[in-house]
């Protein structure tokens, strides 16, 4: 079996308005989420609000291209193209990683 045909078998069982009714709900939560994402200022690691900190730019699905420049667990770098990222990850005590342009 499918699973298009089984999700479709599923959904035949719920009505039409409960659908729409949970769909235009979810697309709220994540547009308010995305909405608090861009006003809020992110917390200091140590702070008490990290854990919804996260939560909520989970559900705004804020990650990569749209993640906050400054992130709690994370610092942020920049580091010239002619220059050896591990060199000056080093220096700071960071992780390669963390020194991605």
């Amino acid at each position: 079996m499918d699973i298009t045909t089984l999700i479709n078998n599923i959904l035949q069982f719920i009505p039409p308005s409960y659908l729409a009714t949970t769909t235009a709900i979810i697309s709220f939560v994540i547009a308010t989420c995305a909405l608090i994402m861009r006003f809020w200022k992110p917390p200091s690691k140590e702070s008490r609000w990290i854990n919804i900190y996260h939560i909520v730019s989970a559900v705004g699905q804020a990650r990569g291209w749209n993640a906050s420049a400054y992130q709690p667990d994370r610092k942020a770098i920049m580091v010239p193209a002619t220059k050896d990222r591990s060199e000056v990850a080093e220096n700071l005590g960071l992780d390669v990683k963390q020194t991605k342009p």
